[in-house]
């Protein structure tokens, strides 16, 4: 699936809603495939996110929150693939991504129908995911990450962590992420099939979270789409002192601010209500003043 077939860059935003088969997701959302009816709980939600006007479903099946526990790739597989199968056959015009950093699973899921693989490690955890994704000219989505296990805060908000250091917080996520893209076609995927994601809310602190969501408009220099997603995140709990159920208009305010930085695609949970979001930015951005008989 070549990305220049589906997306329009610049044209609007598309909106990535988000599929947890988990039991630990940091939002509280996870669905286990291994429960009864939980299939078709996730089946339900998917069809709520179609509904809502999602242009992307992603489903992952091992949490990323901080501090949350590995997952072995047959059972990271034992989760998704079932969700994936029945998505691609019910939802032939929607585009489905693979939320994982491991090469296997990332295959078995493009063999089950997937089209996209987000990679929260950028390619770099698992030194086949390149090779495999350029064999099989899937585009991939390369997220910026620090994070580090000892490096992180729990408490009744949620896990976030200490924030790693940076000599300078826009120079060094933006250099990093080009490296990231640079690697990636070293191994073999096209740049047109590349898009990069700051990485918001891993191994940053509150305050560098924010900030790389204010000046995200300095990523697009780099060349590529860009992906955000900061919702119901810790740093939004932070600042409001609300627990992730409670994060929606904290979520709706970085998701507004993210688009008029130039994000081209917002990753969310709360699909319906961040998909009217994005359109009237959208709708706002692009107002055209002699529209308006100015």
């Amino acid at each position: 699936m070549r990305l220049a077939e589906r997306f329009d860059w610049g044209s609007r935003t598309y909106v990535m809603g988000i599929l947890n088969v988990t039991p630990d997701s940091f939002s509280g959302d996870g669905l286990r495939v291994d429960a009864e009816g939980t299939l078709d709980r996730a089946m339900a939600q998917a069809r709520d996110f179609a509904d809502a006007g999602a242009d992307i479903l992603d489903v992952g099946g091992e949490s990323t929150r901080p501090g949350s526990i590995p997952l072995g790739a047959e059972e990271e597989m034992e989760r998704v693939l079932p969700v994936i199968e029945k998505l691609v056959g019910e939802f032939p015009e929607l585009l489905i991504s693979i939320d994982t950093f491991k090469s296997k699973v990332a295959a078995a899921a493009l063999d089950a129908g997937a089209h996209i693989v987000n990679d929260v490690w950028g390619l770099r955890a698992d030194p086949e995911m390149g090779r495999m994704a350029a064999e099989r000219g899937a585009p991939v989505i390369l997220m910026h990450n620090r994070s580090r296990p000892n490096d992180v805060i729990v408490d009744q908000l949620g896990g976030s962590y200490l924030g790693a250091r940076y000599d300078n917080l826009l120079e060094d996520v933006s250099r990093e992420m080009e490296a990231l893209a640079t690697a990636a076609l070293a191994a073999g995927i096209a740049h047109d099939q590349i898009v990069l994601d700051p990485g918001i809310g891993f191994g940053k602190t509150v305050q560098q979270n924010m900030a790389l969501i204010n000046h995200m408009d300095r990523f697009k220099t780099l060349g590529y789409p860009i992906l955000s997603g900061p919702s119901r995140k810790s740093f939004i709990g932070r600042v409001l002192d609300l627990p992730p159920d409670q994060r929606l208009e904290g979520t709706a305010a970085t998701i507004a601010l993210s688009i008029v930085r130039g994000a081209d695609i917002v990753r969310v949970h709360d699909t319906r209500e961040m998909v009217r979001v994005a359109r009237m930015m959208d709708a706002m951005l692009r107002a055209d003043p002699a529209d308006a008989g100015i």
